[in-house]
Parts: C-alpha cells; structure tokens; sequence
C-alpha cells in the first residue's frame, strides 16, 4: 500500500478518486480502522453511511469488506448526512464511517470516522495509527469469524430525535426555502421537516454529485445568490442552505441578507441555556465578539477555543458544554452527542424565528453587534515570517495586546480585532477582523492585507 499521508488529513480523509485513492484503498483502510476499534473499545460493530456521489457507494462497500476481514460487523445506514452517522454511532453507541467529500468539488470522496457514541477520531486521536496500519496492509491477528454485513434505514429515528429537541409544532406558519446544492440535505430535509407548519420551497433537492447547479459550499457567497433570489421571490420568511454533507447549515433573512454564523451561535446558545441544564457554551476565536458576551448576559460561560471540529468537541467533553459554534457554520450540541448538526441549528432558528412575530431580520439584529470583514486569504511564500511582521508592527502601538492561541489575535484599544493563521495545506493566510463599525473594520483590514500582500 503506499503512503497515504497525502490524502490521511489532520481530521479525516479526503481526496481525489482514483487518482489518489481507491477501492482498494478504502479496504484497507477498512481493516485498519476494524483493527483500531477493536483494540480502542473492543468494538464488534461497526456503521456506514454515504453520500450522493458517484463513488461513494463502491468505496463504502470496499470499506465494509475491509471491516468484515477483521471479523468486524457492518451496519450500513445507506444516503444520509455527516450529522445522521454521527446520530447512528451516538444511538447505537458504536463505531461510525462516513463517505463524503462534503463540500468538495465531485472528483473528491473522503471519510469521516468516529468512534462510539460519535467522539472523534483525529491525527492525535487514533488517525495516525489508521494510516499506518493501512500502509502495512497485514496483522499478525488471525480474526476468528468474518463478519457480517445488513443494512439498517435510521433516517425516521434520526428525525424524530431532532424533534424531541426541538418542538416546531406550534410555531407560525413560515415559508422557508432551502438550497440542498444537490446534496445531502435534499435527502434529510423533506423527512425532518415534513408534517409542520412550513411550507417548504425546494432548491435543489435532486441528489447529484456532480452539483450541476452551484458548488455545495454555503460559505461562499457566490453559491447563496440563487438562495437569496428564491427567498425575495417567494416573500419567504426565511432561507437555508446546506453543505453537501448536510452538516453545516447557512440562514439568509427575509430580506435575502446573511446572517452570520456567530449572530447564529449567540442566538442558539441563549436558547440552550434558557433549558437550565447547563452554562458552559463554546466559541472558536473567530467568532464575533458578540457571542461571548452575549452568553455572559444570558448567565452563561463562554470558552474560546482553536479553530477546528477536535478542538471544539474536546473542550465540550472537558468542560460539559450545552453547546458549541463556529464562524464556519459548524454547530455542536451536547444532546447531540457533543457533534455538529446544520439541521438541528436550523431547527433552533426556525423555532426561535415562529414562536414570536417579528422578522428574521430584527430577530437577529440584537445578536449582531459589530463590523467584521469575514474570512479573508491570501497567498504568502512564508506565513511565520509575515506573521511575525505583523505582530511586531502592532506592537509598537499603545493598548495593544497579542495572542496565539491559533496564529496571532490582535486586540486593539478601541475595541477592534484581527485574527491572522496560516493554512494546515495550503501557502495561505487567513485574515479575519471585526470592529465597532464598518469604517474601522475597514481601515484594519486594509493595512494588515497591506503588510500580508507586500
């Protein structure tokens, strides 16, 4: 086998296909992961679940025969989204795999693992030894049965257990419309949300993974124009849009406007800590400075943590969090298994949104407190050194204070911000800034991309 490094990434596998892996490949890495739970929990099953793309079906399947070698059972729960494999492997608390390149192009597949009760497995968890038990392809182990492959449909349990969360049966009527981007959410999104009071306009609810209509990436603001359209062209009340996963979820207003994923995690957070069972909410260091302290008012505990899903689900398992949210549209809930759910954190803002009567927009105005310039990349030949330049730049200035918990955050004296990181794979570095206004949001953007771009 060769080496996988290439594609074996800090949190999953991800990669072209065939080029740079296979059914092959994925058998053995099937073996491998057989191997690890067996050795991590004494696992004796194992579940799947796929996505819409072309190969998903054949690299799942090549997977489960990899798992079944190492006398390992497969439950294959079939089409469904990231957060419906977490939601099998946290029910039926055992190991879980998940076929999908989420909002990669359709030459991409990859594999989300965990393990039971959907904790993760990471490049400091458990995905280093995956790879290189893959490589070497053998154990010494002579498994003492084969195991057995069936096939489970857990959507229906999957969507009532959102609903038990979540009550939408007394809200107003709403018109809401979802964009699927082709993706999984077009599969999940008629189960979960049928039988309320919403009138759903679909957008894209064909599964295709070749995403014939825009890119499965809500983050870019190219792949919401069809979105925003449909939501004024429909006097809708609101609008969704999906990954193609299905796990991260997007919200545009009534007036086609993006809410940002931080007015989302505030607005959520105090809806979660409203419950009383619990006051520790986490928040990555790019989210607005408005979550924690809104969370404060609220009676809350904010933690600010790194960027990344293993971070965030590392200090919810510390601290006990109710709840976790990032600039990325990634929302984490302790009744959920401590992973991320986009359905669930829609399912919050459709409730929040038609238990009173108000428009989306003024909703989420009180949760949207300051400017800020979203995520900003730009190529360097070296990221330490600009950094660096940076850092020292804002130094000299008074009131300045530095961090590193993930690249360098600056907090200037009037209130504005700027976090800089470089990319785990690519020469890049990520600027994101946020101010009391937008002319000073402005103005900090300006002269950090300036230095960056030199």
């Amino acid at each position: 086998m060769p080496d996988l490094s290439s594609i074996i990434k800090a949190y999953d596998v991800r990669g072209v296909v065939p080029d740079e892996w296979d059914e092959d490949v994925s058998r053995a890495i099937g073996a491998a992961f057989a191997e690890f739970v067996i050795g991590d929990s004494g696992a004796t099953a194992v579940v799947t679940a796929h996505d819409m793309r072309e190969s998903s079906v054949p690299l799942s399947r090549a997977f489960a025969e990899g798992v079944i070698s190492r006398g390992v059972d497969v439950i294959e729960a079939g089409l469904g989204s990231t957060d419906l494999l977490y939601f099998a492997a946290g029910s039926l608390d055992i190991p879980g795999a998940m076929f999908t390149a989420s909002h990669n192009p359709a030459q991409y597949n990859g594999i989300k693992m965990c393990r039971a009760g959907a904790a993760p497995i990471g490049q400091d968890s458990g995905l280093v030894t995956i790879r290189e038990w893959a490589e070497r392809d053998s154990y010494e182990r002579e498994p003492d049965r084969l195991g057995s492959v069936t096939s489970q449909d857990l959507l229906a349990g999957y969507a009532a257990h959102l609903h038990s969360l979540v009550d939408l049966s007394g809200v107003r009527p709403l018109t809401v419309v979802v964009d699927a981007g082709n993706g999984m959410g077009g599969h999940t999104v008629p189960v979960v949300l049928s039988g309320l009071p919403l009138e759903i306009v679909p957008l894209y609810f064909e599964l295709d993974g070749s995403f014939p209509n825009h890119e499965a990436n809500p983050l870019d603001p190219a792949n919401l124009v069809d979105l925003q359209a449909a939501v004024r062209r429909h006097g809708a009340d609101i609008g969704l849009a999906f990954d193609g996963d299905a796990d991260r979820v997007f919200v545009v207003d009534e007036n086609g406007d993006p809410v940002s994923p931080s007015a989302v995690t505030a607005l959520v957070a105090v809806r979660e800590l409203a419950k009383g069972r619990g006051t520790t909410v986490i928040h990555n260091l790019i989210t607005s400075k408005a979550v924690p302290e809104i969370v404060r008012e609220h009676g809350g505990d904010p933690v600010r943590t790194r960027v990344g899903h293993s971070f965030i689900k590392a200090e919810m398992a510390r601290t006990d969090a109710i709840f976790g949210g990032e600039h990325s549209a990634h929302y984490y809930f302790r009744d959920f298994w401590r992973a991320d759910t986009g359905m669930l954190a829609a399912m919050h803002v459709l409730a929040a949104l038609g238990e009173q009567s108000r428009p989306l927009s003024e909703l989420t105005a009180a949760y949207s407190r300051y400017a800020a310039s979203g995520e900003i990349n730009s190529t360097v030949a070296d990221a330490a050194a600009k950094m660096a330049e940076v850092r020292s730049a804002f130094l000299e200035e008074d009131g300045v204070t530095v961090d590193e918990l993930d690249g360098l955050t600056v907090q200037l004296p009037d209130g504005a911000w700027f976090n800089l990181r470089a990319s785990n794979t690519e020469p890049l570095l990520r600027l994101n800034v946020e101010a009391p206004d937008e002319a000073r949001m402005t103005d900090v953007r300006n002269r950090v991309l300036e230095m960056v771009r030199a």
